[in-house]
């Protein structure tokens, strides 16, 4: 069924338990992550670990960076879930919802991970920082900022930044409606945020700092006004950035110099 308008606006009030929720997981998040990752930033090419170890992170990560931008979805949702599906059923349809968001992120972590590891075995040496390392690194960074520049990022960041927008066009009820709505809304963030992404891993997936650079860049600009300007002043400044890692990579403040960094003893 779909909602319109009226539906989707419902009467009562607004149910404030969603965006405390989300930003209490996301605190947490940062909480375990700051913890987890404290003395592990190697830089670019940080190695990740094993892959159960990386996706624990990696959703850790993604909660965390991406969940305070999802409240004004998730707070739109509850408030649907709960005019269409009664108010007891809002927030175990919410949860349904921010699972399959989640769960969106994860199966980019995994693919990220596979492509990795390939990248790994076969690039013998040649990624290497002393050798191309900051040519690629600096090259992945100008891809994720003429990204932002395209017709694609401008879909996705409207569906991102539009909760009413996105739920009249993809509305379900029901708990399988509440999971394909979660996974519809983060495969548009994704399309909002790979590049973001993509850069993280470009200058060191394990560090805090860069974590949130991005978590404040994504904020910014999938909630506050302007977020399209903001969109655009982003891709400037990753322009800027690639060139600068790919020239002169040790002058880059907060980035972590792969042949100085030493890596704790093992990963699990």
């Amino acid at each position: 069924m779909t909602a319109n308008e009226t539906t989707l606006r419902g009467p009562g009030l607004r149910p404030f338990w969603a965006p405390a929720a989300l930003l209490t997981i996301a605190l947490a998040t940062w909480l375990v992550a700051v913890e987890r990752m404290a003395g592990m930033d190697a830089g670019p090419g940080t190695d990740p670990g094993a892959l159960g170890w990386f996706l624990g992170m990696w959703v850790t990560m993604t909660a965390a960076m991406m969940l305070p931008s999802a409240v004004p979805m998730a707070t739109v949702f509850a408030r649907t879930a709960e005019a269409q599906d009664g108010r007891a059923r809002g927030p175990l349809a919410t949860a349904v919802f921010v699972t399959g968001y989640l769960a969106a992120w994860t199966a980019v972590g995994t693919v990220a991970y596979v492509l990795y590891r390939l990248l790994d075995a076969l690039d013998g040496g040649v990624l290497a920082w002393n050798r191309a390392g900051p040519f690629v690194s600096g090259g992945a960074i100008l891809a994720a900022g003429l990204y932002q520049l395209t017709p694609l990022k401008a879909v996705c960041l409207r569906n991102c930044r539009g909760p009413l927008f996105f739920l009249l066009r993809h509305w379900r009820s029901g708990w399988q409606g509440a999971a394909r709505l979660g996974v519809a809304h983060g495969a548009y963030c994704v399309g909002c945020c790979w590049g973001l992404m993509l850069v993280l891993f470009a200058v060191g997936v394990m560090s805090i700092f860069w974590m949130l650079v991005f978590a404040a860049a994504v904020f910014a600009e999938k909630v506050l006004p302007g977020g399209e300007r903001v969109s655009v002043a982003l891709a400037v400044a990753l322009l800027a950035l690639g060139a600068w890692v790919a020239v002169a990579p040790g002058s880059v403040p907060g980035l972590t110099d792969p042949g100085a960094a030493r890596m704790p003893a093992a990963l699990p």
